[in-house]
């Protein structure tokens, strides 16, 4: 454990303390700084003065993109394996 990284992520006002892989140092940094720039975007959009809201919103945010990402990843491999497996019947063919 003495490759353990002490870190502070400050996000909507507040300072969590975390003990991280140091790997993963730069993916918090940059989902903490995503996050920050999320809260500021509905607090001028919508006027929301409770944090908790914007939180809520952001996360509602991040949560849609990894699962759009997720759908799209398996409409994408849907799509290569119906390829491939056309391309396989035609070497097929083609060899027998």
């Amino acid at each position: 454990m003495s490759n353990q990284l002490k870190i502070k992520i400050s996000i909507a006002d507040r300072v969590y303390p975390l003990t991280i892989n140091p790997n993963q140092e730069e993916g918090l940094r940059k989902a903490a700084k995503k996050i920050e720039v999320m809260i500021k975007k509905y607090e001028k959009s919508y006027a929301v003065r409770d944090k908790q809201d914007v939180l809520a919103m952001s996360a509602l945010q991040f949560a849609t993109q990894v699962e759009q990402k997720q759908i799209d990843t398996i409409e994408v491999s849907h799509h290569i394996e119906e390829k491939l497996e056309a391309l396989n019947n035609k070497l097929q063919e083609h060899v027998s």
